[in-house]
């Protein structure tokens, strides 16, 4: 073992929430060490949209949206029911906006708001049509200098050759190139761009979604002073009677003892790829399969066995374990299984989703976490959990269906690999993906009867405004509704996955791991996935994992540095 070092604040993990607590440590006057146990930095962050949902933040209040703590309060207090944690809620709704207001003014990080972006379920209490969600503002790769080299890039099965693609202003240039002359240069030129970065730097310049949100905090980060070791895993915690006090890290160069004088953040990205973890908590994969993550392979819950061997407890009964989405696995050349995850198609016009029986189950435009939970509740015990995304070819050329791209990519490699299943007539297309065919059939009658009209009285598609603005505002009367019929048709098969887990260790509002008995372990912080949800296990908007995740970031670096959150008494 090399020398032992000295630090403030050792943050293990470089996603959102570590860097965030990195960042605002740093800027508290804390010399502060993120280790990171992948040879990239970003965490699942790098792979993820960008969104945070942070009610009353400043870019609202400056668009003039005005709200009290009582509209998000209520709408949270629907949502998460019996598992609404009134002391975290609470903290995460106050200090959201200062989070924000923090990093827009004293680091590299800009936001653009989401003003426009509404709640998931817009019929319930509380709930808002806009001004509750922010993401980071696109960012030039060129000012990471050297340190771009660490960056992880983006999820390469939603990025077509690595270009990420914003959502808004962005992906409609790119669903409309083939018919507007106006996206068409506007996607030609992006595209242009990127082959030149290609050429010149070997990755794409042009940042945006979570990939800039990870590049402008480590900027920030770097430019605090905050030392990142890259490839360097934890492997156990320095803790005794005081608490938590240090780690010992694996680096390239040997085993190093850090010793942390105020405390240890754990930031590992929670446990999507744990089989152990996964079998105690995902009834749906109780054999240790069976459920497919988008988030990085490396997230395999670290920080939880980290916090365990500390004292702490991971919470085990919220609402769901892990934020579900719908998946569809993609065959690469090089033998990998890529887990693409379902988010933006579903509820365009012309698609539907039905179970091995041909029948429908959900919503399609609801959310990713909604679809998912409507799959298990019908999928029959012993039966596999799977679903068919079925489109037409109208459909499947205008918006693409998974990791199918819309005209005029070709569909031909998707066919020959068997991930896109087409058929000719509706009964051709049950027998490639073994539906029932008079049941598909059934069902495509009764869906399209409804659809040419605009409605969908078997669920009420399109009927919140977070459906309609995920839809295509062109389709009138309905932007979630249009028939199937214009062959050949088309499906894919989607699989449980998800986006990251909620159930994590159990913390208190100031972040701090508490132990079985409820007590805060001195020097512990959990943030992020590695922190027990603090919506329960509950979906209520997009963009509710990396808004807590940099909130409770902000709020473990004050408390660590013993300087009191803004509007707060002294830290205790």
């Amino acid at each position: 073992m090399t020398s032992p070092i000295t630090c403030d604040l050792l943050v293990v993990g470089s996603g959102a929430g570590g860097l965030s607590a990195a960042v605002t440590a740093a800027a508290l006057g804390l010399k502060v060490l993120v280790v990171e146990k992948e040879p990239v930095y970003g965490g699942t962050t790098a792979w993820s949209g960008g969104w945070l949902w942070i009610p009353r933040n400043p870019l609202a209040v400056a668009a003039g949206i005005r709200e009290d703590l009582d509209g998000p309060r209520t709408y949270l207090r629907h949502e998460l029911g019996a598992h609404y944690d009134a002391a975290r809620v609470e903290a995460f709704l106050e200090h959201g906006p200062r989070m924000v207001a923090f990093f827009q003014a004293q680091t590299a990080v800009e936001f653009i708001d989401g003003n426009a972006i509404p709640d998931f379920h817009g019929h319930a209490p509380g709930a808002r049509e806009g001004g509750r969600s922010v993401c980071a503002a696109p960012f030039d790769a060129r000012e990471l200098g050297p340190r771009l080299a660490g960056l992880r890039p983006p999820l390469d099965l939603i990025a077509p050759w690595g270009m990420g693609i914003a959502s808004g202003v962005d992906l409609r240039h790119f669903l409309n190139a083939m018919r507007a002359w106006a996206s068409f240069h506007y996607v030609a030129k992006r595209v242009a761009t990127h082959v030149r970065d290609l050429l010149l730097h070997r990755r794409g310049m042009h940042l945006v979604n979570g990939n800039a949100l990870v590049a402008r905090l480590a900027r920030s980060a770097f430019d605090r002073g905050v030392e990142l070791w890259l490839s360097s895993p934890v492997e156990r915690l320095l803790h005794g009677g005081h608490g938590v006090r240090g780690a010992v890290v694996a680096t390239p160069q040997g085993p190093v003892e850090v010793h942390a004088r105020h405390g240890v953040v754990l930031a590992c990205g929670g446990f999507p790829h744990d089989a152990a973890r996964q079998r105690a908590l995902f009834p749906h994969a109780a054999d240790g399969a069976g459920h497919w993550s988008a988030a990085p392979s490396s997230n395999t819950g670290d920080g939880l066995r980290l916090g365990e061997s500390a004292g702490g407890e991971v919470a085990g009964e919220l609402a769901g374990a892990a934020g579900w989405a719908p998946v569809s696995l993609v065959h690469r050349r090089d033998g990998s299984v890529g887990h693409f995850p379902h988010l933006i198609e579903r509820a365009k016009p012309g698609l539907i989703a039905v179970t091995r029986r041909g029948a429908r189950f959900v919503n399609e435009a609801g959310s990713y976490y909604d679809f998912m939970n409507a799959l298990f509740a019908v999928t029959p015990p012993g039966e596999p959990v799977e679903a068919w995304l079925v489109c037409d070819h109208r459909f499947i050329r205008r918006y693409g269906l998974g990791h199918v791209r819309p005209a005029p990519l070709p569909l031909g490699p998707s066919l020959r690999s068997g991930y896109l299943r087409r058929g000719r007539s509706i009964d051709a297309l049950a027998a490639a993906c073994g539906i029932d065919a008079a049941g598909l059939r059934a069902t495509l009658d009764a869906y399209n009867g409804a659809a040419r009209d605009g409605r969908d009285p078997a669920f009420g598609r399109g009927s919140t405004p977070y459906e309609r603005v995920q839809g295509d505002p062109t389709q009138a009367p309905n932007p979630c509704v249009a028939p199937i019929e214009h062959g050949p048709c088309y499906a894919v098969k989607v699989v449980p996955g998800s986006l990251g887990t909620f159930a994590g260790l159990r913390t208190d509002a100031a972040a701090r791991v508490l132990d079985r008995a409820g007590a805060a372990i001195p020097g512990l912080y959990a943030v992020g996935n590695d922190m027990a949800s603090v919506m329960g296990g509950c979906y209520p908007s997009g963009g509710i994992t990396l808004g807590p995740a940099m909130t409770f970031g902000y709020i473990a670096a004050h408390h660590a540095a013993g300087v009191p959150l803004p509007g707060d008494a002294p830290v205790a």
